[in-house]
């Protein structure tokens, strides 16, 4: 008997993300049917990335989203109610 590992795919897929415009304002995003907003001035890292940037994004799981040409990730919450997730930033944005 082999002791090789096979790598296999349990569960069902992850919920997709997808952005679906850009605007001047901020980006929406669709995920699990509902379009989400996130405007640049709760979400500055996104406003002068590269729109090919913006649009890879990936679904962690269902509610965790990650840009890995940015190096952004973020989950459903602080998307939600940015508010409740100040932004802790050496840089300024403006």
């Amino acid at each position: 008997m082999s002791m090789k590992q096979k790598s296999e795919t349990h569960g069902t897929p992850i919920s997709s993300v997808e952005v679906t415009n850009v605007s001047p304002n901020g980006l929406w995003i669709l995920l699990q049917d509902k379009e989400w907003f996130l405007p640049f001035k709760d979400f500055p890292w996104f406003r002068e990335a590269a729109i090919g940037k913006v649009m890879n994004v990936q679904a962690l799981s269902a509610d965790h989203f990650y840009w890995p040409d940015l190096d952004i990730d973020l989950d459903l919450e602080s998307i939600a109610h940015p508010e409740r997730f100040p932004l802790v930033s050496g840089a300024k944005f403006q």
